[in-house]
This record gives C-alpha cells, structure tokens and sequence, in this order.
C-alpha cells in the first residue's frame, strides 16, 4: 500500500500568487518575515540609538530626520513588524503548551493576533512618532 502512495502522481500548484493559505499559514509567514526584517535591521536601529546618544547636536539631526512623513511610515513599518512577531510568538507559545491547536481556536488567534498588533501599533506608533 506505501509503495502505490509513493508511486501516486500527484497534482503540483507552483504558481505561488494563485495558492491560498489559511489565516494561520499567513500568520505564520509574516512571523518568520517579521522576525528576519528585525534581525537584519538591528545592527541599523542600534547605531541609530547610539548616534543619537552622542551629543545634542546629533540628536537634533536625528530628531529632524524621524520628522520626516516617509520615516514615519517606515518606523510605523518596524513598530508593526514587532509588534506582529511579539504577538504572535505568544501564541506560538500557548500552541507549544496545547492550548488552541485545534482548527476554530487556531483561525481565532491569528484573527487576535492581526488584530492585537494593528492596535498596539496605533498606540504605540501615536505615542512616540507623533
């Protein structure tokens, strides 16, 4: 019986934009996209922090840079980014634990998850960037 499955010719989707994911699996892509965008950038946000730490005159600069709209949505951009990874690494967490792994509660917490880190984006993006 294994070798007919084996042998079985099975039908291939590889054109990527016409495969549709569950919310989880979009959930679950994001988190890992998130989290290597975080890495990648870290050494960037670092250097950032510090040279804004130099001195008050490199403050300024910096301060005058962050003003500007396309920054903000960038930042806007990471905030949302940890946010997401934040959120959803709870979850995988609580799925780690058994908790949720079934198939309603697993579409019910990635629907919490999206919705968990647009507010918390909000509020945190209204507090420190405007």
């Amino acid at each position: 019986m294994a070798e007919l499955a084996i042998k079985k010719k099975r039908p291939k989707n590889l054109d990527l934009p016409t495969i549709r994911l569950p919310l989880p699996g979009v959930l679950s892509i994001l988190h890992r996209v998130s989290g290597a965008a975080l890495f990648l950038l870290l050494p960037f946000l670092l250097w950032l922090f510090q040279s804004s730490l130099t001195s008050p005159e490199t403050f300024a600069s910096f301060k005058e840079v962050v003003g500007h709209p396309l920054v903000k949505i960038v930042l806007l951009g990471l905030i949302y980014f940890y946010m997401h990874h934040f959120c959803a690494g709870i979850r995988y967490l609580l799925l780690d634990l058994d908790k949720g792994v079934d198939l309603a509660s697993a579409r019910l917490s990635s629907k919490i998850v999206f919705a968990v880190s647009i507010v918390l984006t909000l509020i945190v993006g209204a507090k420190v960037l405007w």
